[in-house]
């Protein structure tokens, strides 16, 4: 019997040194009470070898073996390039005042 090989898909948040990036998975899961989807998030550490990632790229993840204390998780293939927006910096509101001068 051959095991499963499991993998997931998030987008890369942040860049943690040489060959390590993390990346946010997110779900939705239905509460059991009141049938609301939730949106759960997990941060997973992965090992990029050839360090082609960058922040804001979706990336498709499978579980390997431990690579070092946190990462059991490496790079399968980079899905599609991204921009990404620093949380807190809002420029659109900035870009409407010069339009609209």
């Amino acid at each position: 019997m051959q095991r499963q090989i499991k993998e997931k898909t998030g987008v890369v948040i942040r860049k943690s040194g040489d060959k390590t990036v993390i990346v946010e998975v997110e779900r939705f899961v239905m509460h059991p009470k009141y049938k609301k989807f939730l949106r759960k998030r997990k941060n997973f550490h992965v090992h990029d070898e050839k360090n082609v990632c960058e922040l804001g790229d979706k990336v498709r993840i499978v579980e390997t073996r431990p690579i070092s204390k946190l990462k059991s998780w490496k790079l399968a293939s980079v899905v599609a390039k991204g921009l990404f927006i620093e949380k807190g910096i809002d420029d659109t509101a900035a870009q409407e005042k010069e339009v609209v001068i």
